[in-house]
């Protein structure tokens, strides 16, 4: 039996970003991952856009809003502290109506209240950064959005703790706490404390401890369709107004960091939490828990949930997905894409009492254990201020 100070549970870019936090404040901890995959990031981490994103959506009262802006400068900082490949190509938003410029007026605001840099550009200002692109009268452009390989990054912040001597368990999936002692695969562990950073099943561990119990995780699946025409057609990020009641960004233009081009994503309804490919990992359990609530959500249409779920749905029309795009820019080959790209799963924590998504970041615990329950985009970009929150919280805790 081994026994640790502290044990993560989840080698995501949030486990992983932890970890990293812990070791630099304190190199003696005796620190362990559990992860149940044969590697880092295999779900949200690994299969997100790449996206830096700058932290102008966020109202400025959110965690959400302060972490992305901070999290933008320290990630960019790693990346190219340590050769991680990143593309700085920028982000534009724009209004594809007169009635669209409203939004962009408080996305400036949200932007001016939190410290970020987002800049008013007219229709020539804009087509001088993305000469494709379609708006009316004006535009906003974000310098600081960049792109990066997410699993580049995870697997750079593994082989760096490693070196700080953390152990990672692979193939190792939680399955239970009793007598003080985490089950993991075939290992029975003694930790002092308990951070769990399991994404997709964040809630159910937190269950086991009776924390989160008025939550559960919805799954909403994202899919992108690579343009494999060319890599020119588009220079930076376009991305339009989004519905700010809901916290899904619309069908929009990536920029990756090696220079493809991709749109999406979509934010379809799944039914059980790792639904990404047919029947693959289905189970019956997840799919009953889920669908219920899926039902709640539509007889009852919180947050709009009939709507969005059509709206969602009719994405699965490769030409209706294309054409939401190419409202955006000028001229685009509707012929020029290829394949759909590997789907990712938004681990969405939902209110199950008031039947509400819940779009800022939630943690539980106590002086024993600590709970992520809502890593909740962009978590990628928000790693590193969101690891320290969730570090300092720990100590709160454990004094208490």
């Amino acid at each position: 039996m081994d026994k640790y100070d502290i044990v993560i549970i989840g080698a995501g870019i949030i486990g992983l970003s932890i970890a990293f936090e812990l070791k630099k404040r304190d190199s003696s901890l005796a620190l362990a991952i559990l992860e149940k995959e044969s590697q880092v990031a295999q779900h949200s981490s690994g299969r997100n856009s790449g996206v830096l994103h700058a932290g102008f959506y966020y109202t400025a009262d959110s965690l959400k809003a302060r972490f992305t802006r901070d999290g933008n400068t320290e990630m960019t900082n790693y990346c190219l502290d340590r050769g991680i490949k990143i593309n700085r190509c920028g982000k534009l938003v724009v209004a594809t109506s007169v009635e669209e410029i409203q939004g962009l007026e408080e996305l400036k605001r949200r932007a001016d209240r939190n410290g970020v840099n987002l800049l008013w550009v007219d229709e020539r200002e804009a087509a001088q950064i993305e000469p494709n692109i379609r708006t009316v009268e004006k535009a906003l452009y974000s310098p600081t959005t960049s792109s990066v390989d997410p699993m580049e990054v995870c697997q750079k912040l593994k082989e760096t703790l490693i070196q700080m001597r953390v152990d990672i368990f692979f193939n190792t999936p939680y399955t239970g706490y009793k007598n003080g002692l985490v089950m993991a695969g075939e290992l029975k562990i003694k930790a002092d404390y308990i951070i769990n950073a399991a994404g997709l099943y964040a809630d159910k561990i937190a269950h086991d401890f009776n924390f989160g119990k008025k939550y559960t995780i919805i799954p909403f699946k994202g899919v992108y369709l690579k343009y494999t025409k060319n890599k020119t057609d588009i220079r930076t990020n376009i991305y339009p107004v989004p519905n700010l009641a809901n916290p899904f960004l619309g069908v929009h233009f990536t920029k990756t960091v090696d220079g493809n081009i991709k749109i999406g994503p979509t934010a379809i309804p799944a039914f059980w939490r790792e639904n990404y490919l047919g029947m693959q990992n289905f189970n019956i359990g997840e799919f009953l828990l889920v669908a219920g609530y899926e039902m709640k959500l539509f007889i009852t249409n919180s947050f709009n949930f009939r709507s969005l779920a059509s709206n969602e749905m009719k994405k699965y029309n490769r030409r209706h997905f294309i054409q939401l795009a190419e409202k955006m820019v000028r001229h685009l080959d509707k012929d020029g894409f290829g394949d759909y790209l590997r789907p990712g799963i938004r681990a969405q924590l939902l209110n199950k009492e008031s039947l509400e998504l819940v779009q800022d970041f939630i943690i539980e615990g106590d002086n024993r254990t600590l709970h992520i329950l809502n890593a909740v985009s962009p978590a990628f970009t928000c790693a590193f201020p969101f690891a320290r929150f969730v570090i300092d919280k720990m100590i709160e805790l454990k004094r208490n």
